[in-house]
């Protein structure tokens, strides 16, 4: 099985708390195979840069830095699944079926879907809307 984490569920592992370690654990126990994509890199590395941009040069971004820090050793330990043609003539289809649906959201699911993969996120609201989207969540 080929799953994919949502930027949530990679929040979870950078913060290293209960549910994170509990993920940990899901994955350690090797019933799949793990894997991100490009644009949950995207939305976690634009999270940092924004609060980096609200701080004050200096003393202030330290936090922000070291989070920075953090995501990007946590986003390396899993291979990045890119926004290639077939992912973008899926996202394509899917903005013209589901047009209220998050455009970053759509991307994720396309990506997913040209990889026959399950998307593991907490925002089931969003992504069970998708058609031919196999989503979990491996947070509960």
């Amino acid at each position: 099985m080929m799953v994919v984490f949502d930027t949530n569920h990679i929040r979870e592992l950078v913060e290293e708390g209960l549910l994170g370690r509990r993920l940990l654990a899901r994955i350690n126990e090797g019933q799949a195979d793990v894997f991100t994509c490009i644009v949950v890199t995207e939305e976690s590395i634009r999270g940092w840069f924004a609060l980096l941009n609200r701080e004050k040069p200096g003393h202030d971004q330290l936090d922000a830095y070291l989070e920075l820090k953090r995501s990007i050793e946590t986003l390396t330990h899993f291979d990045i699944l890119g926004f290639d043609r077939e992912a973008a003539d899926e996202f394509v289809k899917l903005r013209k079926l589901l047009p209220r649906v998050g455009t970053m959201d759509l991307k994720i699911a396309a990506i997913c879907i040209a990889h026959d993969a399950t998307l593991l996120t907490r925002n089931l609201v969003d992504f069970v809307q998708v058609p031919g989207l196999r989503v979990e969540n491996w947070l509960e």
